[in-house]
């Protein structure tokens, strides 16, 4: 199997620096699929990395987006969480998205067919894929692992050019159920392909090896498998 490379990105945003990170095979010679990813609260980590290496494992070109800014990195949940109150649901959400989903087709460094992209996120990193899609970019799936799904409808459903797939813990505290049937009747109004599973006995943070709050946030590995499986899947589909 290929070496998995990652290294630093740095593109701008209205005048700000951000740096992300671009994973990829390395030799890789003909153009692949390109999948943004945003990772959770606490933005690029060694942890949204390994993820994406995973991923990129897969074939594909992926780019952890930075949602703060460039040296913008919380160390505990009340740096993240103020951070991330800056961002989501506000207009930079979205223009930081699209800006590091231009970054991905635009660099050099590993080829990326933009005719094949898509968006997954993690938590926060979910909402903000959903509201990627919300605002009609250019991709064909949107992908969220235990994000919020509300949405303040700057955006509108009926924007939406990707297939959706939401991965849901079906016991998950911090994503009030009513965000569920909300989220199902936002998009059959709007007549999008959308697919919503919700996993029995997961809470939030299903995918993240390092959460370990009982009943909160906690890792789950065989419902983590099964959800990037269903990810994979989708992207099969939509790619081909």
């Amino acid at each position: 199997m290929s070496e998995i490379i990652s290294t630093p990105i740095a593109y701008q945003v209205e005048n700000q620096t951000f740096e992300g990170v671009l994973v990829y095979q390395e030799n890789q010679s003909a153009a692949r699929p390109g999948i943004l990813i945003a990772p959770n609260w606490m933005g690029v980590t060694d942890g949204a990395i390994e993820q994406a290496k995973g991923v990129a494992a897969q074939g594909y070109v992926v780019l952890v987006a930075d949602l703060y800014g460039q040296g913008k990195r919380p160390t505990n949940a009340d740096e993240a969480g103020a951070l991330m109150t800056e961002v989501i649901n506000t207009p930079a959400e979205v223009g930081r998205m699209q800006a590091a989903l231009e970054t991905l087709v635009a660099q050099k460094t590993a080829a990326v067919d933009g005719s094949k992209l898509a968006a997954a996120g993690f938590c926060f990193g979910g909402h903000c894929a959903l509201d990627l899609a919300r605002s009609g970019a250019d991709i064909k799936a949107a992908i969220s692992f235990h994000g919020t799904l509300n949405t303040l409808k700057t955006h509108t459903a009926g924007q939406i050019k990707a297939s959706l797939l939401v991965l849901d813990g079906a016991e998950d505290p911090l994503v009030p159920r009513e965000q569920l049937s909300g989220f199902v009747s936002e998009m059959n109004a709007a007549s999008v392909d959308w697919q919503l599973v919700s996993y029995a006995g997961a809470v939030h943070s299903f995918t993240d090896p390092g959460a370990n709050v009982e009943g909160v946030a906690k890792y789950h590995p065989e419902v983590a498998k099964r959800a990037f499986a269903q990810m994979y899947a989708l992207l099969k589909h939509v790619f081909n």
